[in-house]
């Protein structure tokens, strides 16, 4: 018999996790017949008493385990993590916030059976405000444009994944990992199943302005030269730009020698346009050398406090 792991990414889901694990009992229970399972939450330092619940959970079903963070590690390390202790042969991701239906994992296991590797949940629609699902949109336009690797559009990590590609992962010893990026660039043959996003049931999103863009700068850094290859060539028209009309001044000035009078403005004006510039280009370069570094140091992905029902 086939085991199948669910694990579930959770940080102050005290109003959703009883409700979550029901359900996807219910949904591993429709298939006793076929599959085995381990449902894994792990909690990210919750604050709430998401982790209390949890305890319960796990003394009631001993198929469900748990693992407690010792801090909050991010939005990415935490469920990549989980997905490298997860022991099935095919590992499903969801979120704790009902936001990701979990009917579809029926969806998930079929086209898996069919031979299909890896099997993903991309949204067709959602919940967000105009504004961001234009910046979205925006972004997705960019990183496709320049990425050397073409990003999934409107895609979260939801989904399954094989063993074989789960193996990948962990040869790959990434301190920083980007999930998105590495389906789209290491992925298998793959199959994209579209859901419309459902509102959150209870609790309140920890997502806000700084982890959509650790999110998109995460991304931006890993798979574009875009940021190093703009600051190239801006650096260089500028350049061009303030040689023409310097030259030009020289010039109007050498023509009309008593009439011509510049003053400083022009002087300031360059220094401000040549000064934001660099300014700019700087905290670009700023985050690839973020992104290098963090690599470069090589700590671990987690640091576990407790696990429970391994």
């Amino acid at each position: 018999m086939k085991q199948i792991s669910i694990i579930v990414p959770c940080f102050n889901e005290e109003g959703n996790i009883l409700n979550m694990s029901k359900s996807l009992v219910d949904i591993c229970e429709s298939f006793h017949n076929k599959y085995d399972y381990e449902i894994i939450f792990i909690d990210n330092d919750s604050k709430d008493n998401t982790r209390q619940i949890l305890r319960e959970i796990c003394k009631n079903n001993k198929k469900i385990k748990a693992i407690f963070n010792a801090k909050n590690f991010g939005q990415f390390n935490s469920p990549y993590y989980a997905m490298l202790q997860a022991t099935g042969d095919a590992v499903i991701s969801i979120a704790c916030d009902f936001q990701e239906p979990v009917e579809l994992i029926k969806d998930f296991l079929r086209e898996w059976d069919l031979g299909y590797k890896i099997v993903i949940g991309v949204k067709s629609n959602s919940y967000e405000g105009f504004l961001l699902k234009t910046v979205k949109k925006l972004y997705y336009a960019m990183i496709k444009k320049f990425s050397t690797v073409e990003q999934i559009k409107m895609f979260t990590g939801f989904g399954l994944y094989d063993r074989d590609f789960i193996e990948i992962l962990r040869k790959l010893d990434d301190p920083t990992p980007f999930l998105r990026g590495i389906v789209a660039e290491l992925g298998f043959k793959r199959k994209e199943i579209q859901f419309e996003q459902g509102i959150r049931v209870a609790g309140k999103s920890s997502n806000n302005f700084l982890s959509f863009y650790d999110a998109a700068m995460l991304s931006f850094t890993s798979y574009t030269k875009l940021g190093l290859r703009l600051a190239t060539f801006i650096g260089f028209v500028a350049l061009v730009f303030s040689f023409i009309v310097s030259i030009i001044y020289l010039i109007m000035k050498l023509i009309w020698w008593d009439r011509f009078y510049a003053g400083m403005i022009p002087i300031l004006i360059g220094m401000l346009f040549l000064g934001s510039v660099q300014i700019f280009f700087i905290g670009i370069i700023g985050e690839y050398v973020l992104s290098i570094n963090q690599r470069v140091m090589k700590r671990p992905l987690v640091i576990e406090e407790e696990r429970i029902n391994f």
